[in-house]
């Protein structure tokens, strides 16, 4: 793997979080494939393009990408070894011929200038450890005129996982999780910084529009619970109490999500996420 400089993030993915995206790629997709068709119609993907999927995970927004520029080609970006295993054997799978992976920090990664029409990301661009030098990487890597397109999550409290982990507060350590504005998964819920990020990176013609999508967690409040507790958040929540308070709080957990079990018992939870696009200038002066 080429230079990182997010090690937090690389250690982070290429353990336990990582095992277990990977291990859940069908799950993970489930809760999140809402968003597929509105990120990808927003770079317009031609038969011909060349698509850069950041933080690509287990690669399937990267295969939709293929699929829909035959002609062309899908590169996935990642981290995680673990996920980018998963993306290559399921890629392989599905025989697609058009879509290849590589580990890498964003950041810092070597692209060749120009070799990209197109960028796409679904909850890839939040971790960067600094993010104007990310975008400006993936800039250089666009054609002029080439289009970004990212999904990242809005408001926490506008997310229905995130409302479903604080009802937990009086049971685990919730402390500062989901709050607006810092670092990690919600550093770019404000739409002005987003804006300040992408000017400063070079793009023009930004645009943040929110997009809601209803993710399905499980089969019944119980399994739902299990799931959200396993996540890297939740994970990380269980670990620093004692059994008592686990057990609780999977009691309490699955309480709160008996609510939102549908007619055929499963249960989904909706996500509010800024849909963004961003376009690399056609001249070295930042006109469009």
């Amino acid at each position: 793997m080429p230079d990182v400089v997010n090690t937090e993030q690389a250690q982070a993915w290429n353990g336990p979080e990582g095992s277990h995206w990977a291990r859940n790629q069908d799950r993970w997709n489930a809760v999140n494939e809402g968003f597929n068709e509105p990120l990808l119609n927003a770079v317009a993907i031609t038969a011909t393009h060349r698509v850069l999927d950041l933080g690509c995970g287990s690669g399937q927004t990267t295969r939709l990408a293929a699929l829909k520029a035959p002609q062309g080609r899908a590169l996935g970006l990642d981290l995680s070894r673990p996920m980018l295993a998963e993306a290559r054997a399921r890629t392989q799978r599905e025989g697609i011929t058009n879509a290849s992976f590589a580990q890498g920090d964003t950041q810092v990664y070597p692209f060749e200038a120009g070799a990209f029409d197109a960028a796409i990301s679904r909850y890839g661009v939040m971790f960067f450890a600094d993010p104007v030098a990310a975008f400006a990487n993936v800039g250089r890597a666009l054609v002029p005129g080439g289009r970004l397109a990212f999904v990242c999550p809005a408001d926490a409290v506008l997310n229905d996982w995130v409302v479903a982990m604080a009802s937990l507060r009086d049971i685990l350590p919730v402390g500062d999780f989901g709050r607006s504005g810092l670092p990690g998964m919600f550093s770019l819920d404000d739409p002005g910084r987003i804006r300040d990020v992408l000017t400063a990176a070079g793009f023009t013609g930004i645009t943040v529009n929110q997009a809601q999508a209803d993710g399905v967690w499980g089969m019944g409040a119980e399994d739902a619970a299990e799931f959200l507790l396993g996540s890297g958040p939740g994970r990380h929540l269980m670990e620093q109490t004692d059994s008592p308070a686990q057990t609780r709080a999977r009691h309490v957990l699955t309480d709160h999500l008996r609510a939102h079990e549908g007619a055929d018992g499963t249960v989904r939870l909706r996500s509010t996420s800024w849909l963004v696009t961003a376009d690399r200038p056609t001249d070295p002066s930042g006109r469009p």
